[in-house]
């Protein structure tokens, strides 16, 4: 079976059709964030403040890029482990998020959310964070520059390999 091509634009449209344990390529734009981003973005939402970007619709990649190697667009961006978003998911996936890229089990309340709201959660190759380096075309740091590598970033994916871990059903391979 091949994979499916996804496009983010796309995302709100696709993921009520995509099953857990389906193989996609995603291609678009995803905005890294990881614990110390979330934490940000939660302070500037509860202060009524503007966030980096929008979440409606939006796809985010559970990831801290390492430095940009000379010829690259990023260097090695590997997920990491999902479940440290767990208490902000929720929340964002009621204001408009839709997709979450990282790897590992997501707890009973973020799978609500996945499925109250329509969304998806993909799991990406742990430890092969070089090689995914090579579907990112591009990386621009867009907001909290001082955290460095868990700054957050628009992306631009062509053809990054995923896994539906947890479908908008409710369906989870990692339960």
């Amino acid at each position: 079976m091949a994979d499916l091509r996804v496009n983010t634009k796309d995302i709100a449209e696709v993921a009520p059709s995509l099953k857990a344990g389906q193989r996609i390529l995603l291609s678009g734009t995803v905005y890294t964030s990881r614990d110390a981003a979330h934490k940000r973005i939660k302070e500037l939402m509860d202060n009524g403040e503007e966030i980096p970007y929008s979440l409606e619709n939006a796809c985010i990649y559970y990831a801290g890029p390492t430095p940009t190697p000379p010829g690259m667009a990023i260097g090695s961006c590997g997920p990491t482990t999902s479940s440290r978003m767990d208490k902000f998911a929720p929340e964002f996936m009621d204001k408009g998020l839709k997709c979450m890229i990282g790897k590992g089990k997501r707890n009973p309340e973020v799978i609500d959310a996945i499925v109250r709201n329509k969304g998806v959660y993909l799991c990406a190759i742990g430890g092969a964070g070089a090689l995914a380096a090579r579907c990112i075309k591009s990386c621009e740091v867009i907001a909290f520059e001082d955290l460095g590598c868990e700054s957050v970033k628009k992306l631009e994916f062509e053809d990054f390999p995923l896994i539906v871990a947890i479908d908008c059903n409710g369906g989870n391979i990692l339960s």
